[in-house]
């Protein structure tokens, strides 16, 4: 069997900000395939983990290896999305294409290649009819399906969600839950915050979860059974 690359890989790290570590002595990996989710209290260091994992920080301590994929930038990143974003008067395709942005040598126009690979992803998660309309217009569940369709023209090999089904109603997150189990089945790693334990549970391989500078790092199994302990 194949053995699997890692990621990113935390060895011994503190992770925090202006060297104050949020969490320190911290041990986590993440290898293609995986499907991790983040869970833990505000100001537990969610956030810095997701920064680092973007390679937006560097540790305070310890050792943070990323992938060479992942420091040039082939990272699919769906933020928590403010009310000033969801309102932002721009088309679908525009917001989606704005995925090739941040890739390497790039020139300052879209490729065709960029355009058929935006629309194939907009095929896929089956809003290839929304292309030309106002993306502020569109439902909570519509609009994270066009970032996500945007993320995915950003990553290669790994997808980094924070709070994805924040707002959305059930039916909308449903189909995010499935969009996101149907693209790890085809290899896509996935990293995601959620406060959702239950159905993320459903679908994660591994939980981290974050809080008071402690943290639990295993299977999903693990964790259900380390909540189920008196």
């Amino acid at each position: 069997m194949e053995e699997k690359r890692c990621l990113v890989r935390c060895k011994d790290a503190g992770l925090g900000y202006d060297n104050k570590a949020i969490i320190e002595h911290f041990n986590f990996q993440v290898f293609e395939g995986d499907y991790v989710c983040v869970a833990g209290e505000n100001g537990s260091g969610k956030s810095t983990l997701v920064k680092t994992v973007l390679g937006l920080v560097k540790p305070v301590s310890g050792e943070v290896e990323l992938s060479p994929e992942i420091r040039s930038g082939a990272v699919g990143y769906l933020p928590q999305q403010t009310q000033v974003q969801r309102q932002f008067p721009v088309s679908v395709m525009e917001v989606v294409m704005s995925g090739f942005l941040n890739k390497p040598h790039r020139g300052p126009f879209y490729r065709r290649e960029e355009r058929k690979t935006a629309w194939k992803h907009l095929k896929r998660l089956k809003i290839e009819n929304l292309a030309k309309e106002c993306y502020g217009q569109l439902s909570g569940g519509q609009q994270q399906r066009v970032l996500l369709a945007r993320a995915l023209c950003a990553a290669k090999e790994i997808l980094v969600l924070d709070e994805p089904v924040t707002g959305l109603d059930p039916m909308a997150a449903a189909a995010l839950y499935e969009n996101l189990r149907s693209l790890n089945r085809e290899g896509m790693a996935v990293v995601m915050v959620t406060h959702d334990i239950q159905n993320a549970l459903a679908e994660a391989d591994f939980v981290l979860h974050m809080g008071d500078g402690e943290y639990f790092y295993g299977t999903a199994e693990e964790y259900k059974k380390l909540r189920q302990s008196p």
